[in-house]
Order: structure tokens, then C-alpha cells, then sequence
């Protein structure tokens, strides 16, 4: 099942906007606090999916039965641009355990593009629901070879797989690659184009850049 929330008419869409608008992006602690904003949304939306069970609250007058979480997330980031959407979905998800992978494209010369792992830190996740983000999904490469290596540790009950902006051929490719039964994907927005460098457009630009400065190339 694919939630795309730009679709809708509320507030997100102004977050989605400023984090498109060239000069608003330069302005990189607002750059990231927008990153966290919209993971806010996403956690509260995806919030709603989830189990819950009565659980007594006591107060200093009485006590009352609320339905609260029945098992907390385990959310996941891809490095290094996921880590203020990982703070938004963590500022929700504020009990969750937490987890990080290292996981980027490499371009050769040749035009190929590879991916390359250096690290992966993960809590438990067997039988538990996963929130993987990353603020973009170009290929989806990146993505799958952060879900396999992830379920190379564990097997997760679901996956919530969240990503700001996406193209078209990176959902198809998701798709074909883990069953449906097994990952929710939540976009913000799908954009028409891709480049020869896998860079989408109108997208929103390097989200990692953006968002921590520039980087070398090697």
C-alpha cells in the first residue's frame, strides 16, 4: 500500500515546499527542522496503523483506561540525510528503539552506479514494525540493500518504509522486490523525472548537502 500525503490539502505541504524552495534552503537549520516536521507527520499517520491495547493511567484523582502502543517501533535512518526525518519520526515515536545504516551510491566512471555499505547499528528487530526512512528514493537501491541487510539480522513483523520525495520507477522497483505483504511505503510526493545521474526532478536537490554542508567526492 503506497500513503502519499502531499496529495492531501493540510499543512504538510507547506513543510514539503520549503524544503523544495531554493532559497529557503539556505538556510540549512531551517532545512532540517522541515525534515523533522514532516517526519512528525509521518509518525502520527503511520501512528494509526498500529496495535494498541488498554492500559490503566493513574492520575492524582483516579485512574483511567487509555489504549496506548502495544509494542514500540524500531526506526531505522540511511546516513547521513536521514537523520533529522529520523529525529521528526523519533520526537513521536519518543520510546522507540533506534537504528542507523550507512548505505550510498557510488558513481564510476563508467555511468554504473553501485551501493556501498560501511555500517549497520541495529536494535532487535524480530517480529517487531520497522520505520526505515530516508528523505529521497530515487533507484530504491539504496533502500532494498538496507532492507535485506536488516532482515539479514532479523525478520520485522512490517515495514514502514518513509521517504519525503520518490520516483515512480524507485516505488516499481520496491515493489517487485519485497512482497507487498511485508512494507507500507509513505511518499510525500512522487516526482516525474529521473537523471542519467539519479538525481530526481523536480525533487529537491542533495538532502544530505542541504541539510549538513557540502561533501568530497571520492
Amino acid at each position: 500500500m503506497i500513503h502519499n500525503l502531499g496529495l492531501q490539502n493540510t499543512i504538510f505541504n507547506q513543510f514539503l515546499s520549503e524544503l523544495r524552495d531554493e532559497n529557503t534552503q539556505k538556510d540549512r537549520m531551517r532545512f532540517r527542522k522541515n525534515l523533522q516536521r514532516v517526519g512528525e507527520i509521518f509518525a502520527y499517520e503511520i501512528s494509526k496503523t498500529m496495535s494498541y491495547e488498554p492500559c490503566e493511567v493513574v492520575t492524582p484523582l483516579g485512574i483511567k483506561t487509555m489504549n496506548l502502543l502495544a509494542q514500540q517501533p524500531v526506526i531505522c535512518s540511511i546516513l547521513r540525510a536521514g537523520v533529522p526525518f529520523h529525529e521528526g519520526l523519533l520526537n513521536y515515536f519518543d520510546q522507540a528503539d533506534n537504528g542507523f545504516i550507512s548505505a550510498f551510491r557510488k558513481h564510476k566512471k563508467s555511468g554504473e552506479i553501485t551501493i556501498r555499505m560501511d555500517y549497520l547499528a541495529t536494535p532487535e528487530i524480530e517480529k517487531r514494525v520497522l520505520i526505515l526512512c530516508d528523505p529521497m528514493l530515487a533507484t530504491g537501491s539504496s533502500m532494498l540493500a538496507s532492507y535485506q541487510a536488516l532482515c539479514d539480522i532479523g525478520k520485522p513483523r512490517h515495514t514502514h518504509i518513509v521517504t519525503v520525495v520518490a520516483h515512480q520507477e524507485a516505488i516499481d522497483f520496491l515493489q517487485k522486490n519485497i512482497p507487498s505483504r511485508k512494507f507500507t511505503l509513505w511518499v510525500g510526493a512522487i516526482d516525474e523525472e529521473l537523471t542519467s545521474q539519479a538525481y530526481i526532478v523536480p525533487g529537491l536537490g542533495d538532502a544530505g548537502d542541504l541539510a549538513y554542508g557540502p561533501k568530497t567526492q571520492n
